[in-house]
């Protein structure tokens, strides 16, 4: 408005023409405005929340959608996000006491504990527990439990139980999780209980490949056989068996590590001891039918508890995004072809306009895109 006219009028000895500047001054502030910009990219990640929330996956703010489209790395709890976490006794080996003895004692000690497999031993038993009969219970961290049953000492474990009482015990041949016991200190059989896997968990892996991850990990604290059959069945890359809840902590503290900052490790898990790795990952996701403590923690959470929304969020969030660059691109683009005019004098006050507005709800009706149509 000022320094143009006053070229004009000292340098060039021509007329200042201050109406004409002053005209075009004006049109390019309205060209200048960011409102395209400052709508449309939040805009943008309200629409891919919405969008998301219509599959039934619920993102706790827009960050951890933009970190779910970098995502790399997928890491995966067995039980309950892999399989149902429904578990059945399948058969009860090498007893050496009447086997509804054995399934007796075992669910006598575990009746005191919340973990499924120790649910899936009380069902077995199918009989009314009187925890009365039962005193000194003790519940070890990722091994079992031991009690006094009825004056009788009962360990029901896995074998590092069974081990850190000395007790020598019989492998199984069948693929499950097995339940030790021993009873007044001698090793009394095993209970097989099995588990299985949700539907379409391979269909959901396979996808995932596509999407490009670089790692599809798999955490569990069965044994190392069970473990490694499930992961081949399902297809994951990499497994890590045996593992206590700290030790999940550090195996996704150790990836974190290795991983390149720019990309993102994404944790799904959906048990109450999944909680500190769900916090620690760059993005922590929990089924929704998962316990109270891991969907606190989470970031995203999928309530339909579905496999396939896992691919299905990267899908949506990697739309989010694409379409907030493309708002960016375009408006800037726009913006500052039309303040080239406007200062040389071509553009008039209603392409300022629709370089302001316009534009600003182009880049609206770009964003609400997200919320129809296939994630790609």
């Amino acid at each position: 408005a000022v320094l143009p006219p006053l070229v004009r009028m000292f340098a060039m000895g021509a007329a200042p023409q201050w109406n004409d500047w002053i005209y075009r001054a004006l049109t390019f502030l309205v060209i200048s405005c960011p409102c395209a910009l400052v709508i449309s990219i939040p805009l943008s990640f309200f629409a891919g929340i919405g969008g998301a929330s219509h599959e039934g996956i619920l993102v706790k703010g827009s960050n951890y959608l933009e970190a779910l489209s970098k995502t790399k790395y997928v890491v995966f709890d067995k039980t309950g996000t892999l399989t149902k976490g429904v578990f059945e006794v399948a058969g009860i080996h090498d007893a050496v006491i009447p086997e509804d003895k054995l399934l007796e004692y075992a669910a006598y000690a575990e009746s005191f504990s919340s973990h499924p497999i120790s649910r899936s031993l009380c069902k077995a038993y199918g009989k009314e527990i009187d925890q009365t009969r039962v005193s000194d219970v003790n519940e070890i961290s990722g091994e079992g439990v031991t009690a006094v049953v009825d004056g009788t000492s009962v360990a029901a474990g896995n074998i590092k139980l069974m081990k850190r009482l000395g007790i020598e015990c019989k492998e199984c041949g069948s693929v499950g999780t097995v339940v030790h016991v021993a009873v007044n200190g001698s090793y009394a059989g095993h209970i097989l209980i099995s588990d299985q896997l949700k539907p379409h968990t391979k269909q959901a892996l396979e996808e995932l490949k596509k999407l490009g991850m670089k790692k599809l990990v798999m955490l569990t604290g069965d044994a190392k056989r069970v473990a490694e059959s499930v992961a081949k069945e399902v297809g994951v890359t990499d497994v890590y068996s045996e593992l206590l809840p700290a030790d999940k902590v550090s195996k996704v503290e150790e990836l974190l590590e290795k991983k390149p900052a720019k990309e993102k490790l994404v944790f799904v898990g959906d048990g109450i001891n999944d909680a500190p790795v769900l916090a620690g990952a760059d993005v922590g996701a929990a089924m929704g039918s998962g316990a109270d403590a891991a969907i606190e923690a989470a970031d995203v959470v999928f309530m339909n508890s579905r496999l396939s929304a896992i691919p299905e969020s990267i899908k949506i969030a990697r739309k989010t995004k694409a379409v907030a660059m493309q708002n960016v691109i375009g408006a800037l683009i726009i913006k500052a072809l039309v303040m080239v005019l406007g200062f040389v004098g071509i553009a008039s006050m209603w392409m300022a306009v629709f370089a302001d507005s316009g534009v600003a709800m182009i880049c609206v009706l770009n964003s609400v895109r997200i919320l129809f149509g296939k994630k790609e």
